[in-house]
């Protein structure tokens, strides 16, 4: 075989290679994680095959509406292959339907205040950051939260319908930061 011959090999195997680890993960339900809420990495989706949880760590897409759309233009969300255009996030379930939520300052759940939840006024850009308003989290949809201070979560957008959740979000190979 050629010197040409053995290069056109091995890029050939390469590509065989990488098409096969991009169709397993697709089909195996892993994603990468990029962002700081939680650790980079690769996770996977599990099936919830329950209901949803408090202190359940899930993959859910987010619905349309002002709020993705902020996070789309800031950045703050990536692309990605959810209805909205994002790609699914990854946070904690700390409230369910029926429970009471006031975001003073911090997030408040049922009169207990909620760890390493402050709301800040700006972005680490500077921009204005509008917290939720607070309220009764409504029947069907769970209030997320992620322990990241910078995390775009409940906190800002509310809560989001439990449809969207995926499943489970399981750390496979991550580093932290």
């Amino acid at each position: 075989m050629t010197r040409q011959g053995r290069a056109l090999a091995i890029i050939g195997a390469g590509a065989v290679l990488l098409g096969s680890m991009a169709a397993a993960f697709a089909w195996g339900g892993y994603r990468v994680n990029f962002t700081p809420s939680y650790p980079v990495g690769f996770w996977q989706i599990q099936t919830l095959d329950r209901p949803v949880a408090v202190g359940d760590r899930v993959f859910i897409c987010p619905p349309s509406g002002p709020a993705v759309d902020l996070a789309r233009e800031r950045f703050y969300l990536p692309g990605g292959l959810c209805p909205a255009g994002t790609a699914p996030l990854i946070k904690t379930v700390v409230a369910l339907a029926g429970q009471s939520i006031r975001v003073e300052g911090q997030v408040i759940i049922d009169d207990v205040p909620l760890a390493a939840s402050t709301v800040h006024a700006q972005d680490a850009e500077g921009r204005p950051m509008k917290p939720w308003k607070g309220g009764i989290v409504p029947m069907g949809e769970v209030f997320l939260h992620s322990d990241f201070v910078g995390s775009y979560d409940s906190r800002y957008f509310g809560p989001l319908p439990a449809a969207g959740i995926l499943g489970l979000a399981r750390e496979v190979l991550t580093f932290t930061q």
